[in-house]
């Protein structure tokens, strides 16, 4: 089996390390505690709260990705995987640089020493080699490489990835997700790694 699994925020969950940053540039009242999404529609909803966003999100993707976490259940899905012999891919639309970033930090380095800490790749055991992960400048270069890979299961949390429309149809489609809002037929909504791990490996 071959599976592919898109890197923010399925694999890293930065919800803690946003709201902290967030708090830190005094960009949301003292003890504001809201998910990723609810700090991006929070800056948005007031003037020149996008560049806002956009600086935040560059050092958080960069510079202050240290604070971000594993998902529950990822290291478990990884460690069933290299079990059942399963190859494994990291795929992500992910640019080199942040936007509003002055520093110009390498994004795609610190996805992967990221990676490298949190024990998912170049370990003895590990699922994955830094050889299997690619981070392409956009979602339809995305696609093609996901594509290329000849993929059995992706994994994503966006579901623009599913509705592209040279996604392939062969590919089984998982979008990681709490919402309740409808998805594409032909991808399947689960709101956690573990019943992602259960629905992949159930045979």
């Amino acid at each position: 089996m071959r599976i592919g699994i898109d890197f923010d925020n399925t694999i890293i969950c930065y919800d803690k390390v946003f709201a902290a940053v967030a708090r830190q540039r005094g960009l949301v009242p003292e003890g504001w505690d809201g998910l990723k999404n609810e700090v991006r529609d929070h800056l948005r909803s007031r003037e020149g709260g996008e560049l806002a966003w956009q600086g935040l999100q560059g050092f958080v993707y960069g510079k202050g990705i240290g604070g971000a976490e594993v998902y529950p259940g990822v290291q478990e899905f990884l460690a069933t995987c290299s079990l059942a012999g399963a190859k494994v891919y990291i795929v992500s639309h992910k640019t080199r640089y942040g936007h509003q970033d002055p520093d110009r930090t390498d994004l795609r380095d610190a996805a992967r020493s990221w990676l490298r800490g949190a024990g998912l790749i170049d370990t003895a055991d590990a699922a994955l080699s830094a050889g299997d992960v690619y981070f392409e400048d956009t979602q339809a270069g995305k696609v093609d490489r996901l594509a290329s890979l000849k993929l059995d299961v992706f994994i994503d949390d966006l579901v623009d990835v599913f509705e592209q429309p040279h996604f392939p149809t062969t590919t089984r489609s998982i979008l990681f997700t709490r919402s309740q809002r409808p998805c594409p037929a032909r991808c399947k909504p689960i709101a956690t790694w573990a019943e992602i791990r259960r629905e992949v490996f159930a045979a």
